[in-house]
């Protein structure tokens, strides 16, 4: 793996929410990832982080909190030439973290890619113990007669106690 990254994962801009969009349904277009409306991505633009470099945007992710205690991982992309860098493992752990300050118990994700997921600490779940997400988004899905993804969960310990409240 190359490691070499020369860009940054933070929250993104909203001016950066079309260059996002864009990548995303790039992705959704080769069934990586479900399509979102710029609407929806615009009303949900503090769930995301992205990897940007001197390219711009190349890479995000999404932590959607579903339930005080579970929250998913969603919306994952990089950038065909960046992958392999470690990019993609950098945005989930920005989406962990994240829901280790909020004190989120346990992310989820569904993906095509579970051994990605597996090497973060995630593992495969009965897609019936996220009831709660085949109700939201599973049904809206294009293939959700013939889903083909597979269900990983991942707890989130709490964070260390440092004496600031």
């Amino acid at each position: 793996m190359d490691t070499d990254v020369m860009g940054i994962v933070r929250k993104p801009k909203l001016t950066e929410i079309a260059d996002m969009k864009a990548l995303l349904d790039e992705a959704a277009a080769a069934r990586q990832v479900l399509p979102r409306e710029l609407s929806e991505m615009l009303e949900n633009a503090r769930d995301f982080f992205v990897y940007v470099d001197e390219e711009g945007v190349g890479g995000m992710a999404a932590l959607h909190i579903d339930l005080v205690d579970l929250a998913e991982v969603r919306s994952l992309v990089v950038r065909d030439r960046l992958r392999g860098r470690g990019i993609g493992s950098m945005l989930v752990e920005a989406t962990v973290e994240e829901a280790r300050q909020l004190q989120i118990a346990r992310v989820y994700a569904f993906t095509r890619q579970p051994e990605f997921f597996k090497r973060l600490g995630f593992e495969v779940v009965d897609r019936a113990e996220l009831p709660y997400k085949a109700l939201k988004d599973c049904q809206r899905c294009p293939f959700f007669a013939q889903c083909d993804e597979t269900a990983l969960v991942r707890p989130v310990p709490p964070a260390e106690m440092t004496g600031v409240a």
